[in-house]
């Protein structure tokens, strides 16, 4: 339901903002999803957060490498990614994820290949 989503969304919020910059960036979310099998994994860029939930199967420094492939790669995109690219260009950023990420599963993490791919797209919708 659209009230649970949000209140994850704030909870999830609450915990990671009032984390100092100098601890460590997993985060044990307990009751927050169901059970303590769940992690926030989180990076903190400028203004922005990302923040990815997962269960203990993966790799915690891979989840952060993969947060840095996906900064990285929207920079490229957006050239500085910020706020406001993210809000407008929603369309554009669930796209480049799903060019990472399918179903749960890590499918590309080379930064040039995934650029290239959101390109090629893009020069379709152009077409159209």
């Amino acid at each position: 339901a659209e009230e649970v989503q949000q209140q994850i969304i704030r909870e999830t919020f609450h915990l990671v903002l009032k984390r100092d910059d100098h601890i460590c960036n997993f985060l044990e979310c307990g009751s927050l999803f169901g059970g303590s099998d769940y992690k926030l994994i989180y990076r903190h860029y400028a203004t922005l957060y990302f923040v990815f939930c997962v269960d203990s199967s993966e790799s915690e420094l891979g989840i952060l490498d993969l947060i840095q492939v996906f900064v990285e790669t929207l920079d490229k995109c957006f050239e500085n990614v910020c706020e406001l690219d993210l809000i407008f260009h929603m369309d554009k950023v669930h796209h480049i994820l799903q060019e990472v990420v399918i179903g749960g599963m890590v499918l590309e993490t080379n930064m040039n290949e995934i650029v290239a791919q959101v390109e090629a797209q893009s020069k379709l919708e152009k077409a159209e």
